[in-house]
């Protein structure tokens, strides 16, 4: 404990140094694998094509990407850059798959709803495929958070500022309580991510909340697929 408070400041830098690399990878993944869920969903070849990419992309061992990125983006070893496209790489390959059951999830009838009203693809998409896939997109987001979080120590041996640091330096200095404060500052920032993407699930989904007497009309406004339902 005193050797934490003592170097409380480093450790807390080293925490804002593995956050941003775990989550902004988080954040470029769904732009990107929404868009390909979608193509995937649309046209069973392509879908063919997207996960065998995925799934072979996501076989490359994490430091081997780390090394192999930088002549390949023309960065120095030392740049987060690396980081943060390897673990969108890794991010998208995983997010992909569950975004595309997430969208498989939406009943049939709700999509035939949403035509017969006058949706367009693109504003059904918007206002009732993705809003509907939401809560098994978010299932994967956090399976992803956590193995983002732990890529990201492995940085740390190509001198890659992380919790990770805490790992190595305490390995070559034979002094345990570093590695200890690393692995709880990492288990601690896993669960952060885990409890922000719960509160942005609810955000986004009020509609699966438990309605008390006073929310259950607003409630039924706001729900997709209620209000595509009822339309049908």
């Amino acid at each position: 404990m005193s050797w934490f408070l003592a170097n409380f400041s480093m450790v807390m830098s080293l925490a804002g140094y593995h956050l941003f690399q775990a989550v902004l990878p988080l954040v470029l993944s769904v732009v990107i694998a929404v868009p390909l869920a979608q193509l995937a969903r649309l046209n069973k070849a392509v879908a063919g094509v997207i996960l065998s990419a995925g799934s072979l992309l996501y076989t490359v061992p994490s430091l081997a990407l780390f090394v192999i990125l930088p002549s390949l983006l023309g960065t120095k070893i030392l740049d987060f850059t690396n980081i943060i496209v390897a673990l969108t790489i890794y991010a998208v390959a995983l997010l992909v798959r569950s975004t595309l059951d997430a969208l498989n999830s939406v009943d049939d009838t709700i999509r035939q709803a949403a035509v017969a009203m006058g949706y367009k693809p693109v504003h059904r998409f918007l206002t009732v495929d993705l809003p509907l896939s939401m809560p098994v997109l978010f299932a994967g987001l956090r399976v992803i958070s956590v193995s983002n979080i732990s890529l990201v120590t492995v940085g740390a041996l190509l001198g890659i500022p992380s919790l990770g640091f805490l790992f190595t330096d305490g390995l070559q200095r034979n002094f345990p309580t570093e590695i200890v404060v690393g692995i709880i500052g990492t288990l601690l920032l896993a669960l952060l991510v885990d409890v922000a993407l719960v509160v942005a699930q609810r955000l986004l989904t009020p509609w699966l909340r438990t309605p008390g007497r006073k929310d259950r009309k607003t409630i039924r406004m706001t729900a997709p697929a209620a209000a595509v339902g009822e339309g049908a």
